[in-house]
């Protein structure tokens, strides 16, 4: 079993159903794999070897999805970049994966064409869009589209994806995940999801990224449900779109609903929409309470990475909801929260969670070193640190390298954040350990006001003194009018960090 095999499996089921819908323009499954079948034997034509990886550079539009089977359909592995990327980003990748060809579009080019000379080995563009012009190592999408031929489907140990991970610390990784690893992950996700051909998803995370390929684009094409697909986020934008769609079920990451929360009471109409899934980051409870206020749409919480294909907890959407959680592991995956020596701790206690099951990834490309750092007698050792309840569910405190350590004492970034937001005037809050000549560290917030509302430096900490220790208290405040980001909504302390140090 293969990807291109789920594909080929939903459509004789459901050729005539909508599978990719974006604006006025709509694919069925039948017309989807056309392309891919075209796609794949034009890449085919082109020189594309089994295992080959080749990039793909688009936004959230109906070409990704084509282009992505139409590369599995060819055997190749493909390596999704992310279309914020400037140039150093994308040579680095582009030179880290040896990427010979890339998919793109004409708006990422001048990006593209700045970086080819820098490369190592010469790079082939293919563009889905616009005049080819008279540049030779440019070529049409369309001339890989004129015949069909049958389509030779990959084994599923074979590499389907290299997946750059944001690189929150240092340069990015490729984690090289299979087609076992991506399809072992939809079964689980597939066991506590009650969804079917009927749902409509939308999909305004971004592709490129884990979160957005496994539970938006692979997991609706698993069982045959249709996609509504959005380039970018625009908050009202994108409440109107989940309305005129019919939408009933999105996910999103945390700082997406924190925007959906500050907007003024909805006027379409959403009671289509079943349920909403977070995942990426960590989901302040006062945004959860917030958007659910709002909009009377109930937050699923789940955890996972991209090494995990990635989601490994979800909370339960045929069970008992605990707000706080990421709720329990998936089936089919083990789950063991560890102190220091690798020795499971007891329920309640927190150390780092690893994780086993046939959806982690085969390790790093190129860096045997990092793979066996994380992948350890088949445990993949998340750096997150966390703990399990009595009924098995489980609670994200914070990444291990983010604790901050003041006088000997562990303060975890999250709790003070948590206190922070909850403040009616904050909107986000980050929390850094920065120096301390005394105490080692101690704790700096950054902090996002919510629009048309005051609150003042002394007001704030007064407000963490009443509800934290005294050393869990941020010595230093800072207000700022957005938090540095990933794609997948995780904050970038490391820049804040920098910034701290100037």
């Amino acid at each position: 079993m293969s990807l291109l095999d789920l594909l080929q499996r939903s459509t004789e089921k459901f050729a005539t159903r909508a599978a990719l819908i974006s604006g006025d323009r709509s694919f069925t499954y039948g017309e989807l794999w056309e392309v891919v079948k075209r796609l794949g034997a034009g890449f085919r034509r082109l020189g594309v070897e089994p295992g080959e990886r080749v990039g793909l550079m688009l936004p959230n539009v109906p070409e990704f999805v084509q282009v992505y089977f139409g590369i599995l359909a060819a055997q190749g592995t493909v390596v999704p970049l992310n279309v914020l990327y400037k140039g150093e980003e994308v040579r680095y990748i582009l030179e880290d994966a040896a990427t010979r060809r890339i998919v793109t579009s004409r708006m990422f080019l001048p990006v593209i064409q700045a970086v080819r000379e820098k490369l190592t080995h010469p790079l082939q563009v293919i563009l889905v869009d616009g005049d080819v012009g008279g540049d030779s190592w440019i070529i049409s999408g369309s001339d890989l589209l004129r015949e069909t031929e049958d389509t030779a489907a990959p084994g599923h140990h074979e590499v389907a994806v290299c997946l750059y991970t944001s690189g929150t610390t240092g340069r990015p990784k490729g984690a090289l995940l299979s087609h076992r690893n991506l399809l072992s992950n939809m079964t689980s996700f597939r066991q506590i999801a009650p969804c079917d051909e009927q749902d409509v998803f939308l999909c305004v995370l971004p592709l490129f990224h884990s979160y957005g390929a496994t539970v938006l684009m692979l997991f609706p094409l698993d069982i045959g449900a249709a996609i509504v697909l959005e380039p970018r986020f625009v908050p009202d934008q994108t409440m109107r779109v989940m309305a005129e769609k019919r939408v009933t079920v999105f996910a999103a990451v945390p700082s997406m609903y924190a925007l959906w929360a500050q907007l003024p009471p909805p006027s379409v109409d959403l009671s289509a929409v079943r349920f909403a899934i977070s995942g990426g980051a960590p989901l302040p409870l006062e945004t959860l309470r917030r958007f659910e206020k709002r909009y009377g749409i109930l937050i699923y919480e789940g955890y996972g990475l991209t090494e995990a294909a990635p989601v490994l907890t979800e909370n339960p959407l045929l069970g008992p909801r605990k707000v706080g959680s990421v709720g329990k592991a998936l089936p089919g995956i083990e789950l063991k929260v560890v102190d220091e020596a690798g020795r499971e701790v007891p329920d309640g206690a927190v150390g780092e969670i690893i994780a086993r099951g046939s959806n982690i990834m085969l390790g790093y490309l190129n860096r045997p070193d990092a793979t066996a750092e994380v992948l350890k007698d088949g445990w993949l050792h998340t750096g997150d640190l966390g703990h399990r309840d009595d009924d098995g569910y489980f609670y994200i405190v914070d990444r291990k390298k983010d604790m901050i350590i003041v006088g000997g004492l562990n303060v975890y970034p999250r709790e003070v954040e948590e206190v922070l937001a909850a403040h009616p005037a904050v909107a986000e809050a980050v929390v850094i350990g920065v120096p301390d000549a005394t105490r080692g560290e101690s704790p700096k917030a950054y902090v996002v006001l919510r629009p048309e509302t005051s609150c003042s430096r002394h007001e704030l900490l007064r407000f963490a003194r009443e509800r934290l220790a005294p050393f869990k208290v941020p010595r230093d405040l800072e207000f700022c009018e957005a938090l540095p980001r990933t794609v997948s909504g995780k904050i970038l302390r490391q820049q804040l960090g920098a910034r701290d140090q100037l």
